[in-house]
């Protein structure tokens, strides 16, 4: 009778454990086939990107990743008091215009091992030693404000076709920008000539210079009638109302040789001679072409964003992430 008992209570406690057993080892079966989940979210990935910078004073070659480098070339640019806005918007045709660079073989002799310059030939660029030096005591807020700014587009381009644009800029128009063509060779569909009224209310809109006729004639190349009757007259203007071919005493320049040659801070100019000496004024600065940097900032001040300002200035181009066209490095 003991042993009976024994025996119905073991085989009742064996069959209270079977389903318990059951379920732990089918549970370990599928724990063990599903994969491991990540504690949180992946940061999207980047492709690395180094620049090359011929640093023109000290006569090196500097590398850094290529944001760093677009702090630098925003801070050198753009005023850091310019609004949030007009501040992303340069961070975004500095780097479009770099990896526009990194892209393409380079026309312009460059020591060996150099992507670009550090200065107007292709973009000006300071690093944070420079910009201490210049900025002094306000450094701190600057530097900030400039990294907000490109942090806040970061691994972002300007496209035409999925191909990075020739991010052209300037600091002031003269009411309009200007068509590619019409001062360099190539025609670009989204460097068209579009209005920018703003632009008078820039600071460098209005330039006047006085030069000598000796020097003007020289520089020229030029001979003005000797009863100073004219100096030239204007016989074509481009489609954003610069100066295109001006006639002087039967020799003919374009409005760039005329600028380039008399150091004029645009190709809008106008001339009147007094005595011995010719009066310049000039409307804007910069060549015209692109997106207008004073131009930005009133935009800016008007409430509209950097991808606003940027598909305005560029017409027709889009913002896509750099992996777009890492692969083309």
């Amino acid at each position: 009778m003991r042993q009976w008992m024994i025996a119905t209570i073991a085989l009742f406690t064996l069959i209270l454990l079977i389903p318990a057993l059951v379920v732990l080892a089918f549970g370990e079966k599928q724990e063990a086939t599903l994969p491991a989940q990540p504690k949180q979210a992946q940061a999207r990935d980047e492709p690395t990107v180094e620049v090359a910078v011929y640093r023109s004073k000290e006569k090196k070659v500097e590398r850094l990743p290529l944001e760093q480098y677009v702090v630098g070339v925003v801070a050198a640019e753009m005023p850091a008091e310019f609004e949030m806005e007009a501040l992303k918007a340069q961070a975004l045709t500095a780097r479009t215009y770099i990896v526009k660079q990194l892209m393409h073989k380079q026309t312009i002799e460059l020591p060996e091992g150099a992507n670009v310059t550090d200065t107007v030939m292709h973009q000006v660029y300071y690093n944070e030693e420079q910009l201490k030096q210049l900025w002094g005591m306000s450094y701190e807020w600057k530097m900030k404000k400039i990294k907000e700014a490109v942090e806040a587009t970061r691994g972002q381009i300007l496209t035409y076709n999925n191909e990075p644009i020739e991010a052209a800029f300037f600091s002031t128009s003269n009411g309009y920008t200007e068509n590619s063509e019409a001062y360099w060779q190539n025609a670009f569909p989204y460097l068209t000539s579009v209005e920018s009224p703003w632009d008078t209310q820039s600071p460098k809109f209005y330039e006047q210079m006085t030069i000598s006729v000796r020097e003007f004639e020289q520089r020229l190349g030029v001979k003005l009638p000797k009863d100073g009757s004219s100096i030239g007259k204007v016989l074509a203007r481009t489609p954003g109302k610069r100066v295109s071919l001006v006639d002087i005493n039967g020799k003919q320049l374009t409005g760039r040789e005329v600028r380039e040659k008399l150091q004029l801070k645009s190709t809008d100019f106008t001339w009147k001679r007094q005595g011995n000496n010719i009066v310049i004024t000039t409307k804007g600065y910069g060549h015209g072409v692109g997106m207008s940097q004073y131009g930005a900032n009133f935009l800016a001040k008007q409430g509209k964003t950097y991808k606003e300002i940027v598909t305005y200035y560029y017409q027709g181009v889009q913002i896509h992430d750099l992996s777009l066209v890492a692969s083309k490095f």
